[in-house]
């Protein structure tokens, strides 16, 4: 095992790639995704700026496969930092994949990075803006409750987390919003490794997924949420890595199980009245 820092990004779209590249300079980038091609093309890139990365290729919902990453990253040296951005949006997949992708994916990253986590590492998981849509009221404390701290394996089997009930449209922002109350739950075993774990949810971004919800069925809805917020305008992936780069930095060591809303403003103008639900 080596005595440098591995650095590990999991899923290597856009904001992934922002990640690894800000994140990256004198450690060893662990880079993970389904998509091998598109993994190694990534890995390539980076390698040409300088970076030393190593590539594994990983599904996110297969318990199996997150620890056999996790395990692969700890051999490496010590786990500094892990940043989990691998998803599936509704224009790209069925509430199924969402909620195997989005929600257990998420799940199973939290516990399995938790157990290799090095002590004073950082960990940050990507939700989005969309789970500041599901109000609290709607699910209730035993919910709630339920979406914190079922064990991962056991998270699909929930009743009301019923795949062809919700619909795509309903399965992503509640995966979201279950995305920042697992790290809440986690914050704790986190800690006791002497680690930190926190979720930043982005808003609309300019990435490969954000231009396809753009251009699908809620784009018009996407833009009048952009007209109305403070800033204005679609954010970029280098607006989240550094959201990412502050969380896992040392001016954040007194933050964790908390959430970093990064999304122009938009949640804003929800909660003010200036933008209405629906455009």
């Amino acid at each position: 095992m080596s005595s440098t820092n591995v650095i590990v990004v999991i899923g290597v779209g856009g904001m992934g790639q922002a990640v690894a590249r800000r994140q990256g300079a004198g450690s060893s980038l662990l880079l993970a995704d389904f998509d091998e091609k598109l993994l190694e093309s990534v890995a390539d890139d980076l390698r040409g700026q300088g970076h030393s990365v190593v590539t594994r290729a990983v599904d996110v919902s297969s318990r199996a496969s997150v620890a056999a990453l996790a395990d692969a990253a700890a051999e490496l040296g010590p786990v500094a930092q892990v940043v989990h951005t691998a998803g599936l949006s509704p224009v790209q997949a069925p509430a199924k994949a969402i909620l195997a992708v989005d929600l257990l994916g998420t799940a199973l990253v939290l516990e399995e990075f938790g157990r290799v986590i090095a002590p004073g590492g950082a960990g940050v998981m990507i939700a989005s803006m969309a789970g500041y849509m599901v109000p609290p009221a709607a699910l209730g404390a035993d919910l709630e409750q339920a979406l914190a701290h079922t064990p991962a394996d056991d998270l699909l089997d929930l009743p009301f987390l019923d795949a062809d009930r919700l619909g795509a449209q309903g399965a992503y922002p509640l995966a979201k919003y279950a995305n920042r109350l697992r790290v809440q739950a986690a914050s704790h075993d986190w800690g006791r490794r002497g680690a930190r774990v926190n979720s930043v949810s982005p808003g609309v971004i300019s990435t490969p997924m954000g231009r396809q919800e753009l251009a699908g069925d809620s784009g018009a809805q996407m833009r009048a949420m952009v007209e109305a917020s403070g800033t204005g305008r679609v954010g970029t992936p280098d607006d989240i890595a550094a959201a990412a780069a502050f969380l896992l930095g040392p001016g954040a060591t007194f933050i964790t199980g908390n959430d970093l809303l990064v999304d122009g403003g938009v949640v804003a103008a929800l909660r003010s009245g200036r933008l209405t639900p629906g455009g």
